[in-house]
């Protein structure tokens, strides 16, 4: 039996919930899920359509893995990448101001000019850029952990890309 309301109030809970996740350290500069995932999802998606590749979904999933890797960086004052074999990873760090997600996908998105299409080379770092524009890539989730005047920012893939040997798109 559905009561009226049942709905809404879980999801109210759900909601309030999932923004907690995303303030960290008390940073009430921090963005919400919402603005948080649509943002990413359109940065993201921005730069696949020049290449043809198909948008990308939200994936909370994606987005708590990203979370917990974002806050052991922060926590550990390391910046390496986690090594999960399950997803794709971005990261990116920042100090002294805080970064926005047009920022943050622009930097890897500008990693395109160092990327050959036709002899599938980088000339330089491509990894990132090419990881957002994976064709067999579907679901994307960010998160950004904050503390002092640092900040990382972490984006998880899946399906991964970057496969040795094979063209993003």
């Amino acid at each position: 039996m559905n009561r009226p309301g049942t709905i809404v109030l879980l999801a109210a809970a759900l909601s309030t919930a999932a923004i907690a996740q995303w303030k960290h350290f008390g940073d009430a500069a921090s963005p919400t899920v919402p603005s948080l995932a649509r943002d990413m999802v359109a940065a993201h998606n921005a730069v696949r359509v020049r290449v043809g590749s198909a948008p990308l979904t939200w994936s909370d999933q994606l987005a708590g893995v990203a979370q917990k890797w974002a806050d052991h960086l922060l926590a550990s004052g390391q910046f390496s990448h986690s090594h999960n074999p399950n997803f794709g990873e971005n990261l990116f760090e920042i100090n002294g101001a805080p970064a926005t997600v047009d920022r943050v996908v622009k930097d890897w998105a500008d990693e395109a000019r160092d990327y050959d299409y036709t002899l599938n080379t980088c000339r330089a770092v491509c990894g990132h850029y090419t990881q957002i524009v994976w064709s067999t890539t579907k679901e994307v989730g960010c998160a950004v952990a904050r503390g002092g005047r640092s900040e990382i920012w972490v984006c998880n893939y899946n399906p991964p890309g970057n496969y040795v040997g094979q063209k993003p798109y």
